[in-house]
């Protein structure tokens, strides 16, 4: 039996930020539609504009980013980033500057 050891540089992370109109009834229904159809595929909220996505490659992160040009709305800004997973690792968040100086952040689940 072959193992497969994932690559943390192969290993793709989606972000999408986004701002849309919301001055009109329509406007907030179709940025509603777009927060809920991000969700149907599998992001995650990170912030109310920012939704992140695990892709196991690039070419997973190909076919997602191809779907969500399709979802976005006529109106309104749309960014996709990709990062590796390695960089995605460094990333250090902070609620309400809970976290104190010294403490590490935890490690990041690898499967096997």
């Amino acid at each position: 039996m072959e193992h497969i050891r994932l690559n943390a540089y192969h290993i793709m992370w989606l972000f999408v930020f986004f701002d849309l109109p919301v001055t009109t009834k329509k406007e907030r229904k179709l940025a509603s539609a777009f927060r809920k159809d991000l969700l149907k595929e599998g992001f995650c909220m990170m912030q109310w504009s920012v939704y992140t996505r695990h892709c196991p490659s690039s070419e997973s992160a190909d076919v997602h980013e191809k779907r969500i040009r399709a979802l976005v709305p006529d109106k309104g800004q749309v960014t996709i980033m990709r990062v590796t997973d390695k960089q995605y690792g460094n990333m250090v968040n902070l609620w309400g500057g809970s976290r104190t100086k010294n403490e590490k952040a935890p490690q990041q689940l690898e499967l096997f």
